[in-house]
C-alpha cells in the first residue's frame, strides 16, 4: 500500500494537466479530466467538482446535471441548473430561427459550388448579396450561432457554420481569429484529424503573418497553438514528424516553448525518441534539454540527459522505469508506450555499444530491464534486421561489436548543421529572459470566461 501511495504521489507530481489547462479551451480540458478519472491518480470527488466548475461556464447543462447527480446522489438538481436549461433551450431556438434563412442559402447546390470555386470572400459575399439577399449582419449571426452550438457541445454544427463564416469574412474581421480557433477546437473534439491539421496550419500562418503590434500577444497565441497542436500531432499519421519540425526547428516556436512552457519538452522528446527516421535531431534536442534543465525536468527529458550527457547507464535504466509510469498516465502519450520503450532500449544499447567493444549479455539485460534470454533474442533480431554490426558468442554469453567508422565528410556535415542551429539558439536566448517577467499579465481572449 505504501508503495502504491508513493507511485500515486509521483504520478500526481509528473501530471501536467493543470499546467496544460491554462492554455486550452475549457472544452478541450474535458477529455483530459475523463482520462485522469480512469487513471485514478486524484480523488474522484475532487475531479467531479473540477468538472462541474468547468461546465458552469458552458451551455452543456445536461452534462452538468449528470455530474451533479454523481457528486450529490441524494440531492435534487439545483433550481439554477433547471433554470439555465430553459434559458439555453430558449436561446438556441431563437438563434436557430435567426439562422434558418442563412442555412437555407448555403444548402443551395449552386451556392455550394460557388464556395468551392471562389477563393475570395469579398467576391463570394457580393454573389450572395446579389442573388440571395445576403446582408453583412448575417455573418455575425452565423458566428453567434456557431459559438452557441459549440458551447452546447454540438461540435459538428459549430464546425460547419464556422467554415461558412471563415470563407465569408475578411482577415481583419473582429471574429476572424476566434472563428479559426473555434473551428480547430471543434475538429479536435470530433477527432477529425485531417481537417484539424489543415485548421492548425491555417491558424499558424495567420499568427506567423500577424500584424499584432504587441509581440507578447504573438508569443501568447503561439503558446496556445503549441498546446492545442498536441491533440493533432499525437493522432495524425504525419504528426510525429511535424511536431519535430515545428517545435525544434522553427525558432519562434522553440523560443515560445523555452520562454512560456518548457514542460512541452516532454512531448517533443517523446516524439523524437519514437521517431526512428529522425535520429540526427537527437543532438539538437539534447542541447535544448540541457539549456532548460534548470526550468523543467521530468523522467523523459532526464532519460536523454543520463544517456547522452552523462553516459550514466544505471541512471538511464532507472529513468526508463519512471518513463513508463509517466507515459501510461499522460493523455497524449499513453499510445506511444511500446514504441517508446523499444526505441529507448535501442538508444541505451547503441550508446553502450559505442563505448564497449565486447559486452556481456547478462549485464546488458540488466541495463535494459530484460531477462538474459529476452535480451539475447532481442539482439539477434537487431543483427538479423541489419540494424547492428555485431556477432553473438553464445558460449561466453558475449556480444562482440563490429567497427563502424564515421567518414570525415559526414563529420563536417554534422558540424555545419550544429553551427547553424547554435547561432539560432544564441539569438533566441538573448531575448528569452525578457518576456519571462511580464508573461502572466497578458490580456488575452483565451483567459476570459468565454470558450473560443
Amino acid at each position: 500500500h505504501q508503495h502504491n501511495r508513493h507511485t500515486q504521489v509521483k504520478m500526481a507530481e509528473w501530471d501536467l494537466t493543470s499546467r496544460m489547462g491554462q492554455y486550452l479551451d475549457r472544452h478541450l480540458v474535458f477529455p483530459l479530466l475523463e482520462f485522469l478519472s480512469v487513471k485514478g491518480i486524484y480523488d474522484e470527488h475532487e475531479l467531479l467538482k473540477g468538472k462541474l466548475d468547468l461546465l458552469s461556464n458552458t451551455n452543456m447543462v445536461d452534462f452538468a446535471m449528470d455530474v451533479w447527480k454523481s457528486l450529490y446522489p441524494d440531492q435534487d438538481v439545483p433550481d439554477s441548473l433547471v433554470q439555465k436549461r430553459q434559458e439555453v433551450v430558449g436561446q438556441l431556438k431563437f438563434l436557430q430561427a435567426e439562422c434558418e434563412p442563412i442555412v437555407k442559402i448555403f444548402e443551395d447546390p449552386e451556392v455550394a459550388r460557388q464556395i468551392q470555386s471562389t477563393r475570395d470572400g469579398r467576391q463570394l459575399f457580393d454573389y450572395l448579396a446579389r442573388n440571395h439577399g445576403f446582408e453583412s449582419k448575417m455573418v455575425d449571426t452565423l458566428y453567434d450561432y456557431a459559438k452557441f452550438q459549440y458551447e452546447c457541445g454540438n461540435y459538428s454544427g459549430a464546425a460547419e457554420y464556422l467554415y461558412f463564416h471563415r470563407v465569408l469574412v475578411p482577415s481583419d474581421d473582429k471574429n476572424a481569429m476566434n472563428s479559426l480557433w473555434g473551428k480547430l477546437a471543434s475538429e479536435i473534439l470530433m477527432q477529425n484529424w485531417d481537417p484539424a491539421m489543415e485548421d492548425l496550419n491555417r491558424l499558424k500562418d495567420v499568427i506567423d503573418g500577424s500584424t499584432f503590434t504587441n509581440q507578447l500577444q504573438v508569443l501568447q497565441q503561439r503558446t496556445w497553438l503549441i498546446h492545442w497542436s498536441l491533440f493533432v500531432f499525437f493522432n495524425h499519421p504525419k504528426g510525429r514528424d511535424m511536431i519535430i519540425d515545428l517545435f525544434l526547428y522553427q525558432p519562434s516556436y522553440l523560443n515560445a516553448i523555452q520562454t512560456m512552457c518548457p514542460h512541452i519538452l516532454r512531448y517533443l522528446t517523446t516524439a523524437v525518441i519514437c521517431n526512428k527516421r529522425r535520429r540526427t535531431v537527437l543532438k539538437d534536442l539534447v542541447k535544448v534539454i540541457q539549456q532548460e534543465s534548470y526550468t523543467y525536468q521530468d523522467p523523459i527529458t532526464e532519460f536523454l540527459e543520463c544517456l547522452y550527457v552523462n553516459f550514466d547507464f544505471d541512471g538511464a535504466q532507472k529513468k526508463l522505469r519512471e518513463c513508463e509510469t509517466v507515459l501510461v498516465n499522460d493523455f497524449f502519450l499513453v499510445a506511444c508506450l511500446d514504441e517508446f520503450i523499444e526505441n529507448a532500449r535501442l538508444f541505451i544499447f547503441e550508446t553502450f555499444c559505442r563505448i564497449h567493444q565486447c559486452i556481456s549479455i547478462s549485464m546488458l539485460a540488466e541495463k535494459l530491464n530484460m531477462t538474459p534470454d529476452e535480451a539475447e533474442r532481442w539482439i539477434v533480431n537487431l543483427i538479423r534486421n541489419a540494424r547492428l554490426d555485431a556477432k553473438i558468442d553464445s558460449k561466453l554469453g558475449h556480444v562482440v561489436m563490429g567497427t563502424q567508422a564515421v567518414s570525415p565528410y559526414q563529420q563536417v556535415i554534422e558540424k555545419t548543421k550544429g553551427l547553424a542551429f547554435r547561432s539560432q539558439m544564441l539569438l533566441h536566448n538573448l531575448d528569452k529572459r525578457k518576456g519571462k517577467d511580464d508573461q502572466d499579465s497578458v490580456p488575452h481572449w483565451g483567459a476570459q470566461d468565454v470558450g473560443f
